[in-house]
């Protein structure tokens, strides 16, 4: 990952999924905190689980924090 901030969670859509974007490259919609840590593994980060992402400086989270899931 070469960014400061390399993971962007997008804000709520109308259906509760957030986009994940990874280096520039969205690799889909996450519903959960869960979706996020498995995407984060997808990505090469394999021990990422959900409070990593609730703690991680690499994610920058768009439209609420990782407790916002609905518009």
């Amino acid at each position: 990952m070469v960014s400061s901030t390399p993971v962007v969670i997008y804000p709520p859509d109308e259906e509760g999924g957030r986009r994940v974007r990874v280096d520039g490259t969205i690799l889909g919609r996450a519903y959960s905190v869960q979706d996020v840590a498995r995407f984060m593994q997808e990505a090469g980060l394999q021990d990422f689980d959900e409070m990593d992402v609730v703690r991680s400086s690499l994610i920058e989270w768009r439209g609420g924090g990782p407790e916002v899931w609905t518009r």
